[in-house]
């Protein structure tokens, strides 16, 4: 059992507490209270004396490739594009990543909990996102939820990778065929099975049918790679017609077409926005976007989108939003309880509570001062950086 008393406690479920304590047992909260600890102070094993510091949550980074692009390696450790199909629905992140990758240690000292990575956007269906701590030995020790999501692309990602290669998608148009190509195939495939296991036929095994099943299914979302507002529409004008979930990332221009993000109600990560404008679709890059977007009413996220904005730099990122317009409480929402919902991971992280996983960062000053340190982070009620 290990005890947190003192300091201004955070829970991201409106309560903040002025020296309130965080009781956690078992990798799991136990208890969050205010007043007096003393009555578990002596029944906890460790105690750590928050007063005059900020407790939060773990941050939630619920966009990055960490692990599947390695921290200063070239090919070798580049595994998160697979370039020679454009549809790979059913390539995996958790057989890519690396948990000795360097930014893992770097992203717990940052206060990064949970990282929401996965393939990068080459293809127009890359394969499965992964919901991992930043802290353990194996993927699977790692593992919130496997998989979250299947990420597509759409605008010049695609079109520049197969260009070069002189094959589809050329154009967004075939890259907006060819999603709806392989969403009507895996529709086609689930009623072949069905209709097969009445006749007791054993049907033929298509893997990535299989994993378009779980889209089509409203298991799983897409996760959809969109900077440009047009890319953004045929976006959602698939997910309308195959009527399956999407959450939308990157989402650059997204400022441009608020009303229709409300109407749709789709979940948006924003980011990566502390980079420079590296390509065309990325003109209008601004970090007033998510201010605008949680303004209308929208769940937002913040992303770093790693390795383009170091995994460390999450808060960062969070505090140029506020310096832009984002209201401060909604951008730290942003890189906790809205990325974990947005994600479908908030039973497990973005807040403190009882039941939830005891992830919790503890800094010196508020998160999005430039000269904060961390001072604390736990994962799974175990202290991983004491400094």
């Amino acid at each position: 059992m290990i005890l947190v008393k003192g300091g201004k406690i955070n829970t991201m479920e409106g309560r903040v507490l002025e020296g309130g304590y965080i009781l956690a047992e078992n990798g799991r909260i136990k208890e969050v209270g205010e007043g007096d600890a003393g009555r578990w102070e002596k029944r906890a094993g460790q105690v750590i004396d928050a007063a005059g510091l900020y407790v939060m949550p773990g941050f939630v980074d619920a966009h990055c490739h960490i692990g599947l692009f390695e921290d200063g390696i070239g090919f070798e450790g580049e595994d998160g594009n697979e370039m020679t199909d454009p549809v790979t629905p059913h390539l995996r992140a958790i057989d890519a990543i690396n948990p000795m990758d360097k930014a893992f240690e770097e992203a717990v000292q940052g206060g990064v909990t949970t990282v929401v990575t996965g393939p990068g956007s080459a293809n127009v269906l890359g394969g499965e996102f992964a919901a991992i701590k930043t802290v353990g030995g194996s993927v699977e020790d790692m593992v919130v939820k496997n998989p979250v999501a299947i990420k597509c692309a759409f605008g010049e990602n695609p079109k520049r990778v197969y260009h070069d290669k002189k094959e589809a998608p050329m154009t967004r148009m075939a890259t907006a065929a060819l999603l709806r190509e392989a969403l009507l195939k895996a529709k086609r495939y689930m009623e072949r099975v069905e209709r097969e296991a009445k006749d007791n036929k054993i049907p033929e095994l298509d893997v990535k049918m299989e994993a378009l099943a779980r889209v089509l299914k409203r298991e799983l979302p897409l996760k959809a790679h969109a900077h440009r507002a047009d890319d953004i529409m045929t976006a959602l004008r698939i997910a309308r017609e195959f009527d399956v979930d999407i959450t939308i990332e990157h989402c650059t221009e997204g400022h441009r077409i608020t009303e229709v993000l409300v109407r749709e109600g789709r979940g948006v990560v924003v980011g990566p926005g502390l980079t420079s404008r590296s390509k065309y679709e990325m003109r209008d890059l601004t970090f007033k976007t998510p201010g605008i977007l949680s303004a209308a009413g929208l769940d937002v996220a913040i992303m770093t989108d790693h390795p383009v904005v170091p995994i460390q730099y999450l808060p960062v990122c969070a505090a140029l939003a506020v310096k832009e317009g984002m209201e401060e409480y909604k951008a730290l929402q942003a890189i906790t309880i809205n990325a974990a919902k947005i994600t479908g991971i908030e039973d497990r992280v973005g807040s403190l509570s009882a039941g939830k996983d005891a992830d919790i960062a503890i800094f010196d000053g508020h998160p999005f001062g430039y000269t904060t340190k961390t001072r604390y982070v736990l994962v799974n009620g175990k202290i991983v950086v004491d400094n």
